[in-house]
């Protein structure tokens, strides 16, 4: 047989017969990933952590390590060494403070939170950084710093106040929540009655001003007819910074299937959470059958507290609550894929704001193992890079693009109640 024949022929049987040798493991897919494209994570409660647990005294507050367990025997979510063994380059630090009537109340505390947010990251310049825009963010990146920018949990930190809204931003908040657990003057949040059937005029005005000065608007926690209020008034893509998919497991901080068609219109990201009560469809079944047998012993034991509080904790020894799988999470991550597409998935942990996360997620160090878990089901490393943070990055700059577009229009303005 002519040489050059036999060569060419045995270089095509080898292509054949091995094609694993040249394939990538899940696990390399995934860390080439994380390599191009760290994750830029929409949610983490540290500072809501710090104020609960040290009331904002922070001097003396290591952050590169925070293993130790708490008075309560629990430990941290997150530190530097955690986020770095986790391959996190950018942070959405949230400056949550809880749903309260007294908003002025609310106000001082967000500004609070945003201050011991900023301390935190300037005390640790080396690793830690905070960024204003997307171009200040990805040169953090770039630098090996771990990026953060700050995000309003709740419409109640703005006092239903357009002012307040600017100084906010002023202060570099880039993103907020419309609504926490309860609703707010203006917008409907998903787990309270609803009052206004989504946003009211004064909601529209608020996603109006967010637009106008490149805030984006987070549309986790708020009810399924102010998410498709605030879609249909926004000009801007939004985010859902910690949510999960209702298709998965219905609950109702999850986004139906009924809204990301708007999603995908819109340009938005959904950041898929971790938490496993909004994750896991079992869990959510096993909370739904332990309030029903809490209100069932609460009638049972009528002016016996004490006794119904022991046939409670008895139940709870019989019925633990079941383990949620990391798989669960990608299933979420799945179906927004199969649904809109993956240009419109990101993450968004809910770490230190979360009191039950799935078995391999839980602390900051869990990222890897989810993109392995995804690449092992067939992500591409392109797809992983969007995940990561290519997603998040472009909703970020097209807020900046359409808020760059208004310089030239005036605030939106509402008159001070005197």
């Amino acid at each position: 047989m002519n040489k050059p024949v036999l060569l060419a022929g045995l270089a095509a049987l080898a292509l054949i017969t091995t094609p694993a040798a040249a394939q990538k493991s899940p696990e390399a897919i995934a860390e080439a990933a994380l390599q191009r494209a760290p994750v830029f994570d929409g949610h983490n409660d540290v500072p809501w952590e710090l104020r609960g647990q040290v009331g904002n005294v922070i001097n003396t507050f290591d952050f590169r390590d925070t293993t130790k367990p708490k008075p309560d025997g629990t430990v941290m979510h997150t530190d530097i060494q955690r986020l770095r063994k986790g391959r996190v380059g950018a942070q959405f630090w949230s400056v949550y403070v809880p749903s309260n009537t007294n908003e002025q109340l609310a106000v001082q505390q967000t500004i609070e939170q945003i201050d011991v947010a900023k301390r935190l990251i300037a005390r640790y310049p080396a690793d830690l950084s905070l960024a204003y825009n997307s171009t200040e963010l990805q040169s953090q990146m770039k630098a090996g710093k771990i990026a953060g920018m700050l995000g309003i949990e709740g419409g109640q930190s703005i006092g239903s106040s357009l002012a307040v809204l600017r100084e906010m931003f002023g202060m570099g908040v880039r993103y907020m929540t419309l609504t926490h657990g309860k609703n707010v003057p203006w917008a409907d949040s998903a787990t309270d009655a609803p009052k206004h059937d989504g946003l009211t005029d004064f909601g529209r005005q608020v996603v109006q001003e967010m637009n106008r000065l490149g805030m984006i608007v987070d549309l986790s926690h708020v009810s399924e007819a102010t998410m498709k209020d605030a879609l249909e008034a926004t000009k801007a893509p939004v985010m859902f910074s910690h949510s999960g998919v209702r298709a998965v497991n219905d609950h109702p901080r999850n986004v139906p299937d009924s809204v990301l068609p708007a999603v995908k219109a819109n340009g938005g990201i959904v950041m898929v959470v971790f938490y496993a009560a909004f994750v896991d469809p079992n869990l959510r079944e096993h909370g739904l059958k332990r309030t029903a047998e809490r209100a069932r012993l609460d009638a049972l034991y009528l002016g016996n507290p004490a006794g119904a509080a022991a046939a409670l904790k008895a139940w709870d020894t019989a019925n633990p609550p079941p383990s949620t799988p990391l798989g669960l999470v990608a299933d979420h991550i799945d179906h927004i894929k199969k649904t809109i597409g993956v240009d419109h998935v990101g993450l968004g942990g809910d770490y230190d704001g979360m009191d039950a996360v799935p078995v391999g997620l839980e602390d900051v160090t869990g990222y890897p193992a989810l993109f392995t878990e995804l690449a092992r089901r067939g992500y591409t490393q392109a797809e992983l890079e969007k995940i990561a943070s290519g997603n998040m990055l472009r909703v970020l700059k097209a807020n900046e693009a359409y808020a760059a577009s208004q310089k030239g229009q005036p605030p939106v303005e509402t008159p001070v109640v005197k």
